[in-house]
């Protein structure tokens, strides 16, 4: 496995990839876009763009790119749906089409599922733009790339045999839950949070509402002990 760092290779020439943006916020693609698929410069291609898991399926079907960035909270069921519904393209020997996740969640569980669902790598959307270049090429190369810190969570996931135990209760949200969760837990206001997410603040307090029912919480001071007792913060 390889790091995503700030040391990125020359595109040269000749150098060229196709890409897929997956990402259920329409200005977020917009500047990927924007940073990254300049050909003429960086040698990235954007030949689609999707907003849910209907949407990728489609497109990267139609397209065929050599590699697909992919958010993992999506609506139609996340990028793991993407995965498994894009299970035959990732497994072409000749012209395989890989997948990078690019998300704003740092969760050790988020990176395994989409890892075990057959991406090639993860990084965080704090990533430059020089870097995330970077990280395409090697992930069109075949190379797994992960941001620094990213890359323990799936060598301790994998190194052991045993599957990870069942939690009831995390099972029943959502994964745009279980990331609200995981924010209002290390102490984030429903503004912070909002801004974080790119939703609305009202948005925020449906998912809190949600997940305080779910879990039959009544409050964030209890929500934030749970999410600490099972080690989500």
């Amino acid at each position: 496995m390889t790091e995503a760092t700030e040391e990125t290779q020359e595109s040269g020439p000749g150098r060229h990839v196709r890409v897929v943006l997956v990402d259920d916020h329409r200005m977020f693609r917009t500047g990927v876009q924007a940073e990254i698929g300049r050909t003429e410069t960086t040698g990235v291609e954007v030949v689609g763009e999707a907003a849910d898991v209907d949407q990728a399926v489609t497109v990267i079907t139609a397209t065929r790119p050599e590699v697909v960035l992919l958010d993992v909270h999506l609506p139609g069921g996340g990028g793991v749906e993407v995965l498994r519904r894009s299970a035959q393209l990732m497994a072409d020997a000749e012209n395989p089409v890989r997948f990078l996740a690019l998300s704003v969640s740092d969760a050790a569980e988020d990176v395994i599922g989409v890892i075990r669902g057959g991406a090639r790598g993860y990084v965080t959307k704090t990533i430059t733009g020089t870097d995330l270049v970077d990280s395409i090429f090697r992930v069109q190369e075949g190379d797994a790339v992960f941001s620094p810190r990213l890359a323990g969570f799936v060598l301790d996931a994998f190194a052991s045999t045993d599957a990870p135990p069942v939690d009831e209760d995390l099972d029943r949200l959502t994964q745009r839950e279980r990331e609200v969760l995981r924010l209002i837990a290390r102490g984030y206001a429903y503004k912070e949070i909002a801004k974080q997410l790119f939703i609305s603040v009202k948005t925020v307090e449906s998912h809190v509402s949600a997940v305080l029912r779910k879990l039959q919480l009544s409050n964030r001071h209890e929500l934030t002990r749970w999410a600490t007792a099972r080690r989500l913060v």
